[in-house]
């Protein structure tokens, strides 16, 4: 029985088409909890990670507007509520989607904290978006108003970017590790709660938000995952990516992969850290694989169908 780890996009957390609520998150998910459950009764272990970026940059918003009557919390405060309702709303709707195919699996969330590095580069060039989209107009405002760092993505939009430096510890692996026999574990989300560890052994929060697709590569390699499932929006990577001559890949060597980033064919805020989570994977374990596809097309591309594979050879 095949080990895997599931990295959930955005689009798996909330559609361009849903509205940005918590009954629209809840309706997404409900959707993306049939893919899941799918892959559940085909026999796979299941541990799944999420996104939280546009959850965690609406937390804050929320909190910063409402300062005038309740203190704002921190980022890494905020981070951990996202894991929680996030966490909450999978575990809702994937445990219905096992019933109604009368599989019975308890199914939890545990609320993740991640060793961080305070020199790690990634915080004097922040990257990570989060939050909701704004035009040019009204990022140039954010800016001057608030200090944010405003960057455009993908031709989407503008959004706040934050820090997003590397996962170095999983603080409660051996819980996850514990568990994965009798549960279906959603960890990490968010890519983790970023935590600095200190001299005297104490943990202390850091205003980042790390990749979650990292966050799920190292889970992965800390349980001896089969396979490491990326989820995004679109079926398969590509190069040449919106152009006329755009190449669907099904697979990609390291060899491949690395050639292709160095000609610069992904995007840093969307399928770059993909791609580079799912090179480090089968550094680790060259006889394993890691899958990058859509959410529809997950089970297809588990039995070789449908989207990019990528191996070490």
């Amino acid at each position: 029985m095949e080990k895997i780890v599931i990295a959930l996009g955005g689009n798996a957390l909330q559609s361009k088409d849903s509205a940005p609520t918590a009954a629209g998150q809840l309706a997404v998910v409900k959707r993306t909890c049939e893919k899941i459950a799918d892959i559940s009764c085909r026999g796979y272990e299941v541990a799944i990670v999420h996104g939280n970026g546009p959850q965690v940059g609406r937390i804050l918003l929320a909190s910063e507007a409402a300062k005038e009557v309740t203190p704002p919390m921190p980022f890494d405060v905020c981070g951990a509520m996202s894991q929680g309702y996030i966490g909450y709303h999978i575990q809702q709707a994937l445990k219905y989607a096992l019933s109604v195919r009368n599989k019975n699996f308890p199914i939890l969330t545990i609320t993740t904290q991640m060793i961080i590095d305070e020199k790690d580069p990634a915080f004097l060039n922040p990257t990570k978006p989060i939050g909701p989209f704004y035009t040019k107009e009204e990022a140039e405002r954010l800016e001057k108003k608030r200090g944010y760092v405003m960057r455009e993505d993908a031709g989407r939009g503008w959004r706040r970017v934050v820090p997003s430096p590397a996962p170095k510890k999983i603080v409660e692996i051996e819980a996850i590790k514990s568990l994965w026999d009798s549960s279906i574990v959603i960890s990490c989300g968010g890519g983790g709660i970023p935590v600095i560890e200190k001299m005297d052994g104490t943990l202390e929060g850091a205003e980042a938000v790390i990749d979650k697709d990292f966050a799920a590569e190292l889970l992965a390699e800390d349980v001896g995952a089969d396979v490491l499932m990326i989820l995004t929006g679109v079926e398969k990577v590509a190069v040449n990516w919106g152009k006329k001559d755009q190449r669907d890949l099904e697979h990609m060597s390291l060899k491949m992969a690395s050639k292709y980033i160095e000609e610069g064919q992904f995007a840093s805020g969307s399928m770059l850290p993909k791609v580079e989570a799912a090179m480090k994977f089968v550094r680790a374990f060259p006889d394993k694989r890691a899958v990058i596809t859509s959410l529809d097309k997950a089970v297809e591309a588990l039995e070789g169908g449908a989207g990019t594979t990528i191996t070490f050879a």
